[in-house]
């Protein structure tokens, strides 16, 4: 991976992260949370999403940076 690449996945996995946290304080979010007992998928979904990329780029960069 190139060090652009790394960087793109670094901040954009963060953004996803900032924007799972939200939703997971939402209105929405606690309505669902009381009738199932788990949050939106949407919520996992920018969660989940925001750490694959943020370990992704964290890699990218850590090997890119040994060569």
């Amino acid at each position: 991976m190139t060090k652009a690449v790394s960087v793109a996945l670094l901040v954009g996995g963060i953004v996803l992260l900032y924007f799972g946290g939200q939703s997971f304080h939402s209105f929405s979010n606690d309505v669902s949370r009381v009738f199932t007992g788990a949050p939106t998928n949407k919520t996992i979904f920018l969660l989940a999403g925001g750490v694959v990329a943020t370990i992704a780029g964290l890699i990218g960069l850590t090997l890119s940076g040994r060569r």
